[in-house]
């Protein structure tokens, strides 16, 4: 296992552990507000570690109640998008025809609108919840993940054992999930992983314009918000949520490309 890979998983384990014991790791309770003019804005000290909001709030507190929130709707975002997409790809991808042109033809359009701002526009007929942003994360990015499974069942139909399947009247739907997909799915666990950490940017940013989990729910992204009101002189309310946000989507990249690398034998050849 290279340094990088041992890096981020150190800090997916480190953030999903804080996560799951954050009554246990938090200093404060995260929606208590003190609005004395001594206790809002303080800045990090030995009480509060990454300091004090506007209303008087432990951030550190709200970022670690925040990480729940972040990595939940990463987590069972990309679930979504899995299911989805490889529904969808092996579908697509196994009986072709008619079947592949109609599951590509919706892939097209969804290629065609942005997918940020496909999400906003969902996001604001629905409402802003942290229910909604899950399920329409994962429903507006399982695109790119459909085309890859497609490629692999198109490839992997053609193999003997397939046809032996096929000759010996095994249901068709035990070739797809017990014989086919576990063959494809290399590219899908380095795509899941990425894909989490795109899922929780594009979490922060709703939270960040007030699209998505809203006060006083904290998430890293409506912690941002508050932060940005005072930035000239309350700088740990943007510095801490940002980096938070920067080494959990950076941790998974790199246990993305580390599995990349591993399951892909043309990179493995080139080392």
């Amino acid at each position: 296992m290279s340094k990088r890979v041992l890096f981020g998983l150190t800090i997916i384990v480190v953030m999903v552990l804080g996560a799951v014991l954050a009554p246990f790791v938090a200093t404060h309770d995260p929606l208590e507000m003190d609005l004395s003019p001594a206790a809002r804005l303080q800045a990090p000290s030995v009480a509060h570690f990454f300091g004090t909001d506007a209303l008087g709030r432990d951030v550190f507190s709200r970022m670690v109640y925040g990480a729940r929130v972040s990595l939940s709707v990463g987590f069972i975002a990309v679930f979504i998008s899995l299911v989805a997409g490889i529904l969808l790809g092996g579908l697509s991808g196994y009986y072709g025809g008619r079947v592949d042109s109609a599951i590509m033809r919706l892939v097209e359009v969804m290629y065609c609108f942005p997918t940020f701002f496909l999400i906003m526009m969902v996001i604001t007929f629905l409402g802003p919840n942290i229910v909604n942003v899950m399920i329409v994360i994962g429903l507006t990015s399982w695109a790119g993940l459909c085309r890859l499974v497609r490629a692999e069942f198109l490839t992997l139909r053609e193999r003997d054992f397939v046809y032996s399947a096929k000759v010996q009247k095994v249901p068709t739907a035990r070739i797809i999930f017990r014989h086919i997909l576990p063959n494809a799915m290399a590219p899908v666990y380095v795509s899941a992983t990425l894909s989490v950490g795109a899922a929780i940017l594009v979490e922060s940013a709703l939270s960040f314009l007030g699209l998505g989990v809203q006060i006083p729910t904290p998430s890293w992204g409506n912690i941002l918000t508050m932060g940005k009101n005072y930035i000239d002189y309350a700088w740990w309310l943007t510095l801490f949520p940002g980096l938070a946000i920067l080494v959990t989507v950076l941790s998974f990249n790199l246990i993305g490309e580390g599995l990349r690398e591993k399951l892909d034998p043309k990179l493995r050849e080139r080392k």
